[in-house]
């Protein structure tokens, strides 16, 4: 039974008509011990028939260590959304509910190249000697979480220090007590600062310098 119905492929090939380069889809799964992983490989395979730019490469978490290292995936179900090179840009856990349309975004970023980054924030960005970990923990019913997603996801794009991350909380509770996640969204920073709520750009920023 598809998870997307004719509606929603139908908003979907609209939202991703202005692609303008392949990207690539990079599925790392397995097929035991696993929740939401036969669900997620399903909604990749179902978008990348949308659009004849999108391609889908999909990896075996327990078999395929060489991918693994490459791409340091370190749980389940993972999914890079890249092209040629891999941007840092990642969803841990099914990109459903409205974490959806982050994906869609940042399909459209990396196909158009297009980051909507205040001056500032890429001044900031140009000048990042040290690596970003940014790790956004949201939940599908969460409304505000895909504006903080898609704001990490933007800078992982621009800049080649950071790395994004969606989390989905509840497919990982270890990592939500451990970075004590009792809302969403909250963005760690480098595992020992964080940002709650949707924050402005300028608001993250302070944060990132706080935390180097």
């Amino acid at each position: 039974m598809p998870i997307l119905d004719d509606k929603v492929i139908g908003e979907v090939q609209k939202a991703l008509q202005n692609m303008k380069s392949e990207v690539r889809l990079v599925l790392f799964t397995q097929s035991f011990e696993c929740r939401f992983c036969k669900e997620t490989h399903q909604l990749v395979e179902e978008v990348v028939s949308t659009n004849d730019l999108l391609k889908m490469e999909v990896h075996q978490f327990e078999s395929e260590q060489e991918a693994v290292e490459k791409y340091g995936v370190d749980k389940i179900p993972a999914l890079g959304v890249m092209d040629d090179k891999d941007h840092g840009i990642w969803f841990y856990g099914i990109p459903s509910g409205y974490e959806f349309s982050s994906l869609l975004s940042a399909i459209l970023m990396v196909s158009t190249g297009i980051v909507k980054l205040g001056e500032a924030t890429r001044k900031f960005l140009d000048n990042l000697n040290k690596p970003v970990h940014l790790q956004v923990f949201v939940t599908p019913t969460c409304p505000y979480c895909p504006q903080a997603v898609i704001l990490a996801h933007q800078m992982a794009y621009y800049s080649d220090k950071v790395i994004a991350d969606m989390v989905e909380a509840s497919e990982f509770p270890h990592l939500a007590q451990k970075y004590s996640v009792q809302g969403v969204p909250r963005t760690i920073i480098n595992e020992n600062w964080y940002q709650e709520g949707a924050a402005p750009e300028n608001m993250i920023i302070s944060k990132i310098k706080a935390a180097l």
